[in-house]
């Protein structure tokens, strides 16, 4: 292997839940963050939970809505000009 060009693993590292739980595990990073663990994660409890996180799909879809009102609007902004041109 060659010196110095791998990370530098931290054996101590600090993982936080959004739920209040917290653990040390070994990493590359000094601190982790997650919004799920294995103490608040539906498969571990047995208990039904609805994450409020919005996934990539639903971002997109939002996404190409507005794109959508936003060209309607525009269309509209073009056809006034196309008759203020005509009744000049």
């Amino acid at each position: 292997m060659k010196a110095s060009i791998h990370p530098k693993y931290n054996d101590q590292c600090q993982v936080s839940c959004a739920c209040g739980n917290k653990f040390v595990t070994g990493s590359t990073l000094d601190k982790i963050e997650v919004e799920v663990c294995s103490h608040c994660h539906p498969f571990f409890t047995g208990q039904q939970k609805f994450v409020d996180i919005k996934g990539k799909i639903d971002k997109f879809k939002e996404k190409v809505a507005k794109g959508k009102a936003h060209a309607i609007v525009a269309a509209d902004r073009q056809a006034k000009k196309a008759a203020a041109k005509k009744e000049n």
